[in-house]
């Protein structure tokens, strides 16, 4: 069994490919911008970086990009791969999946997998709990932390436990060929966690409530305008409305999903230094 592991300088895909090799499983980690011999070339918009890093493979977990997809299906099938694990959202659960830009991208890679040959598991997580470090510059800075809806709920969801989610599909023909909707262990607000990074941190962190545009505006270098309407219209949409918490976690790993909490211990030089 090799396992090509895609956007492999992430965190979701560094987890992955350590627990991998701690079962002794062959692993062929890639990323579309390679800084190490280790790691091939493997960019999800570029068909020709394709057939090299499919060789040889028969499981791979795959970031959704929806701008190669149907090239991938197609590379995939022809290498003779057996399973795709597609990491694509919670997001495509949402009533406008087919009109929300966030959701539209991980769905349409969804659907043409899912009419490939190919045996696939899909990953559905909610909110990435590594999404906080979008705060790490304010508040190591001492300044103000910009939320448009600071009572917007999210469950934040920690790599490591998605990524021991992912291994147990991979490796587990029992557990492959379904789909899969992954939470954090509670729903909790943006305010919340903030509150969480500050006393983790030992540092006061205030919060400034800005309109949408001004959010916008400050994330104009980092966001296209496309998808920071769609994250908007989630904030708004989830604000005041805790997000309902699934087991699966659990049911794949065996043990509960890590917390909040234990994320921003593991990470609190990511905000201090």
């Amino acid at each position: 069994m090799t396992v090509l592991v895609t956007g492999g300088r992430g965190s979701v895909a560094r987890h992955l490919v350590t627990l991998l090799r701690e079962r002794g499983l062959d692993v062929r980690a890639a990323s579309s911008a390679p800084t190490d011999p280790s790691i091939v070339k493997c960019d999800l918009t570029d068909p020709a970086t394709f057939p090299a890093a499919l060789a040889g493979v028969t499981s791979v977990f795959l970031y959704a990009e929806a701008s190669g997809a149907e090239a991938f299906a197609k590379e995939a099938v022809a290498a003779g791969v057996e399973h795709v694990v597609l990491l694509s959202s919670s997001a495509v659960l949402a009533p406008d999946a087919e009109t929300n830009l966030l959701a539209r991208s991980h769905l349409d890679v969804e659907k043409i997998l899912k009419a490939s040959p190919l045996r696939v598991t899909v990953l559905r997580p909610g909110t990435f709990a590594g999404n906080a470090r979008a705060w790490s510059w304010p508040i190591r800075s001492g300044a103000p932390v910009s939320l448009p809806f600071p009572g917007a709920h999210n469950d934040p969801l920690h790599e490591a436990d998605l990524a021991e989610a992912a291994l147990a599909v991979l490796t587990d023909p029992g557990l492959g060929g379904r789909t899969y909707t992954l939470t954090g262990p509670r729903s909790m607000t943006a305010a919340e966690q903030i509150d969480i990074l500050a006393r983790v941190t030992g540092r006061a962190v205030e919060i400034r409530r800005v309109t949408r545009e001004e959010w916008k505006r400050e994330m104009a270098e980092y966001i296209s305008d496309g998808y920071a309407e769609a994250l908007l219209n989630w904030m708004e949409y989830s604000d005041g409305r805790p997000m309902e918490i699934l087991p699966t976690v659990e049911e794949l790993t065996g043990h509960p999903a890590r917390t909040f909490e234990q994320w921003a211990e593991e990470h609190r030089q990511d905000f201090t230094s």
